[in-house]
């Protein structure tokens, strides 16, 4: 198949090209070669290609920065989502568009599944949601694919974010009260492989199996990579004051990928320790 992909030199976008390059014709354009905010290029690439599918993993994923930049963020998260389906609504391409379960504000005490009803608490969460109506409106042969908490090999996340802080000082802090699925980029990389070549449309919570706390998750990095002599001390998040609120709870429960017999993401700390030995080769 011919895919194109925004935003592939984000972190998602690297790892897609690592899995689809050997079986597909790809087309890789990073934010300096599409802008996605830009209707009239958007349109041209895509009938240029003639792709089979479209990968929109373009966005603007600052949390922070999008509660003092909003239109910046609705033009690139909202519009560029619009451009991007109406482009592979009118060239005959399936659509997979990447989302996040900022969609959600984090109350619900149980793992949010795809029948939740989105109800966003800042800018970002609000901006990729218009985005995920955007692409329902204009595009008929869509998958929206919702991850929770990703990291990988390219890109800042949280796991570099630890491994780094854990090399300049052994005693750090970690907030307790924020709970997600970890995704190891690379795991959602291969469940979109598969995504792609079904006709089961529709909304998808992928991430690792499972959940924990932010501290949870540290303590978890910082055994899989064998580093005995650092210590977590959990607080809670009102010590570490943010721009953007961040959902308490963002833990997902994948029921549509078990409802359309779809195969599962591993178990999070499995995904984690291969991460760390394999991709940052630590042991």
């Amino acid at each position: 198949m011919k895919i194109l992909i925004t935003g592939s030199a984000g972190q998602l976008g690297c790892d897609l090209v690592r899995v689809l390059n050997a079986d597909h014709e790809l087309f890789p354009l990073s934010r300096n070669e599409l802008d996605v905010t830009d209707n009239r290029k958007v349109l041209e690439t895509a009938e240029r290609i003639r792709p089979d599918v479209i990968i929109h993993t373009a966005a603007q994923t600052n949390v922070d920065l999008a509660e003092s930049q909003v239109e910046l963020t609705y033009r690139v998260n909202a519009l560029g989502a619009r451009n991007v389906a109406v482009a592979a609504q009118k060239t005959g391409a399936k659509l997979v568009h990447l989302s996040t379960g900022y969609v959600f504000d984090g109350t619900k005490k149980e793992p949010y599944h795809e029948f939740d009803p989105p109800s966003p608490i800042g800018v970002y969460g609000a901006s990729k949601l218009v985005g995920e109506q955007y692409v329902a409106m204009f595009c008929d042969r869509f998958f929206i694919v919702r991850a929770s908490w990703l990291y990988g090999l390219h890109g800042n996340n949280f796991v570099t974010k630890i491994l780094s802080r854990v090399r300049r000082e052994k005693n750090i802090t970690v907030v307790d009260d924020k709970y997600g699925s970890p995704t190891y980029s690379l795991d959602l990389a291969h469940f979109i492989r598969h995504l792609l070549t079904t006709e089961k449309y529709g909304i998808y919570h992928a991430a690792n199996e499972g959940g924990c706390s932010r501290y949870e998750f540290a303590a978890a990095i910082v055994e899989a990579a064998n580093l005995t002599d650092v210590r977590l001390t959990a607080v809670g998040s009102d010590q570490f004051p943010l721009p953007a609120a961040r959902p308490d709870n963002s833990v997902f429960a994948s029921a549509a990928i078990r409802l359309n017999d779809l195969p599962p993401l591993r178990d999070w700390r499995e995904a984690l320790r291969e991460f760390i030995r394999s991709d940052l080769r630590l042991s």
